[in-house]
């Protein structure tokens, strides 16, 4: 079945929803255009409203599946609705949405209304970093353990684009971001997985961490001791919520319902735990059930970094809890290639290795970067600030940067926190005068790491056509 197939039973969703005769749905980008076939097939007059241009091929799909739409602004039509429907991209203080809460008309976000959409068993990933990778990694898992899987969310392929096509016997691997977060009601996975929390699109929240983190626990919220909770106890923040210390969770009680199931390298709570991953003496250890087990060693992960031993561990407690076996879980952390975008080799020249972290685009995650490599670096980073400082980063860059580029919005500050760390600091016009740059600077033996720190937004469509470029850029030194 399609997204396009009309239901027999119009307007009701599978979790027995009767959905209004119409529904708006705020945004024309990927998710939102996925949301709108998805009401379509299901009988509800569909009323698309973006404040940007909608593309010619968008038109014409919307014609097809007899959606109307308006763009270049909202008008009144958008609220003369019983739903809104919002793509992530969308910020809370676009007017459909600011008028249809006030007006007490219910908004879900694209992820609230596939997930009413679907049985399939659903494990969701977010956190700050890692999300993409740990996500693509308990995909590559579940496969290898021959289950049909859907990898989907934030991390490309939007939900609603998938869930038509599931079974319950099926599983759903979902990234969430903090956006998707907004405006859910029921959503409720199977294992949710708290990666870490670092400062992050504070822009949007308005620079308040606390109402960020919060967003983010809304995953579990409506998780029930029938479900896990793979959380990282090593992230005081997420410890805190999910085991209840420091009044983080509700009252001073344990901020989910769900059983926590720990992973972690430096701490571990105390306690019996259903499931928990840790490290000690090079070797990833798992419990279950109160069995312990010396998994695998460290050495024999697939892939590098402190940042992905965590994300390792997030994977295998994960993908045990969903009673995957051992060995296929080692087999699948031992073969997995990666993520495009996440410390991608591109390619060597001259004895310079050049690598493309566009999916970087927060300070932690640079963080974890710099942390991967023992060659010198010639550090490209910025573009659109998030909200957060660049200070945290100037002990890593003063041990293993050679050499600094900086580009996009966000250059100056970046010169202003970390130029003095490093022997050349150089800002660029733009990513094709800054790879230019990076190859006067690098020597031999360097690793030239494009890592921004930052959004794509100033200069390029996402991070995906940011590392796309850097590749193209690289490809012809």
């Amino acid at each position: 079945m399609t997204a396009q197939t009309r239901h027999t039973a119009p307007r009701m969703l599978p979790d027995g929803t009767v959905l209004p005769d119409r529904v708006t749905v705020v945004g024309a980008a990927r998710s939102g255009r996925a949301a709108a076939r998805l009401l379509a097939s299901y009988g509800t007059q569909v009323f698309v409203t973006d404040s940007g241009p909608v593309d010619a091929a968008t038109t014409r799909e919307f014609a097809a599946l007899d959606i109307a739409f308006e763009s270049g602004g909202h008008t009144a039509r958008a609220l003369e609705t019983g739903l809104v429907v919002t793509s992530p991209g969308v910020p809370p203080t676009a007017a459909p949405l600011a008028g249809a809460l006030s007006a007490g008309v219910p908004v879900w976000s694209e992820l609230e209304l596939a997930s009413r959409c679907t049985s399939a068993r659903t494990v969701a990933i977010t956190g700050s970093n890692g999300k993409t990778t740990t996500t693509e990694l308990l995909g590559h898992v579940f496969r290898t353990a021959g289950w049909t899987t859907h990898v989907c969310g934030n991390v490309g392929t939007p939900y609603s684009d998938v869930v038509l096509s599931t079974t319950p016997d099926d599983v759903v691997v979902l990234e969430v971001s903090s956006y998707q977060l907004e405006h859910v009601h029921t959503f409720r996975p199977d294992v949710s997985v708290l990666l870490n929390l670092s400062p992050d699109h504070l822009d949007r929240y308005g620079g308040d961490m606390a109402r960020y983190a919060a967003t983010k626990y809304r995953m579990t919220a409506r998780q029930t001791p029938l479900d896990a909770c793979v959380y990282n106890a090593d992230d005081s923040r997420i410890a805190a919520f999910v085991e209840g210390t420091h009044g983080e969770g509700r009252g001073g009680q344990p901020g989910t319902h769900a059983r926590p199931c720990p992973f972690g390298l430096d701490r571990m709570p105390e306690g019996s735990f259903f499931a928990q991953g840790t490290v000690r003496d090079g070797h990833l250890i798992l419990t279950l059930n109160n069995k312990s087990s010396d998994f695998m060693q460290l050495d024999e992960l697939a892939l590098r970094g402190r940042h992905n031993v965590y994300n390792s561990l997030a994977a295998a407690v994960a993908a045990r809890v969903m009673e995957v076996r051992s060995d296929l879980v080692r087999e699948s952390l031992r073969g997995f290639s990666g993520v495009p975008h996440r410390l991608e080799p591109v390619r060597s020249v001259g004895g310079v290795q050049w690598v493309n972290d566009s999916k970087a685009t927060n300070v932690n995650a640079v963080w974890y970067a710099l942390e991967s490599f023992r060659e010198n670096i010639v550090l490209i980073a910025g573009g659109r600030d998030k909200g957060g400082g660049y200070e945290a980063l100037r002990p890593l860059v003063e041990e293993r940067v050679r050499a600094l580029v900086t580009i996009g919005e966000a250059s100056q500050a970046i010169q202003a926190a970390l130029g003095d760390c490093v022997k050349d600091a150089v800002p660029a016009s733009n990513l094709d005068e800054a790879v230019h740059l990076a190859s006067l600077l690098a020597q031999p033996g360097d690793v030239v790491l494009l890592s921004p720190a930052c959004s794509s937004f100033d200069m390029f469509d996402n991070f995906e056509h940011r590392g796309d470029a850097f590749r193209q850029l690289v490809s012809r030194l």
